[in-house]
């Protein structure tokens, strides 16, 4: 199994409608490590890790996010892996 790290983007309506709590809650229930916090510019920034397969399925739930977000772009950007993290949480 391949494991990576993804730095997220998250733009649109993803402030205000509980994403960060959310994606916690997806994160761990995939096993993925790292973190997700908010941005100035109204969007949301997330670092992953995780399997190749897990990853995928998180992507798949950041296009859209938990309910009364509405999600306009994913940017991804895949970084080297380096097993940093042990959990997932809501950073400052």
């Amino acid at each position: 199994m391949s494991e990576k790290r993804l730095h997220i983007y998250v733009s649109g309506i993803v402030q205000g409608v509980f994403f960060r709590s959310n994606t916690v809650h997806k994160a761990n229930s995939l096993q993925i490590k790292g973190w997700v916090k908010n941005l100035h510019d109204s969007s949301v920034e997330i670092l992953a890790e995780g399997t190749e397969e897990m990853l995928d399925k998180f992507l798949d739930w950041c296009e859209k996010g938990p309910p009364n977000a509405e999600v306009d772009s994913v940017e991804v950007v895949m970084l080297p892996f380096k097993q940093e993290f042990n959990e997932f949480k809501i950073v400052y």
